[in-house]
């Protein structure tokens, strides 16, 4: 069984021009990874196959998050995402990822597909206070499910409060 590392503050970094691929099962159980992904979360394919996709969480990443993402992807969309992992070692890198459902001929879920790219600096500074006031709410309730639903709750006021939806909030940190 995989073990949570402790998180250290260094950084993995990868090429501009390489691409993480995992590929889960309807429970987030990965089922695929390519060796880019080995690479840079420093894991075997043995280490990955079976476990949730939530291994990779890094601490500073706000649960709230998450929850839209699989609120957006069980509705059959596709999300766009800034996402700080967490590698085996304990490093974190930061990418910027593009999740959407696998679906069948019928239309039917059948599991779900991840495509990540490095995140440049300039859109990893942007995001990374916001992911913090976030989790700061998340973190101060002791109901884990509360924190999570009052953190989902402040991305939305956030995005209510600069009259942007999430789709727009995450292209306007690309563009710039």
């Amino acid at each position: 069984m995989y073990q949570r590392p402790e998180p250290l503050d260094i950084e993995n970094i990868f090429d501009d021009d390489e691409i993480i691929v995992t590929k889960t099962d309807l429970k987030g159980r990965i089922t695929y990874v390519n060796d880019v992904f080995c690479k840079v979360a420093e894991m075997t394919e043995e280490d990955a196959m079976g476990e949730p996709h939530s291994i990779i969480r890094h601490p500073d990443m706000p649960r709230s998050v998450f929850y839209l993402l699989w609120q957006t992807i069980e509705a059959k969309q596709e999300i766009f995402a800034y996402v700080k992992n967490l590698a085996k070692s304990g490093h974190y890198y930061w990418v910027f990822a593009h999740v959407s459902p696998t679906m069948d001929k019928a239309g039917n879920i059948i599991g779900y597909h991840s495509s990540r790219r490095a995140a440049p600096q300039a859109q990893i500074d942007a995001v990374a206070p916001i992911y913090k006031q976030v989790l700061e709410v998340e973190n101060s309730y002791a109901n884990r499910k509360e924190g999570m639903e009052a953190g989902f709750k402040a991305i939305v006021d956030l995005l209510e409060q600069n009259g942007v939806s999430y789709d727009e909030f995450v292209w306007s940190v690309a563009n710039n």
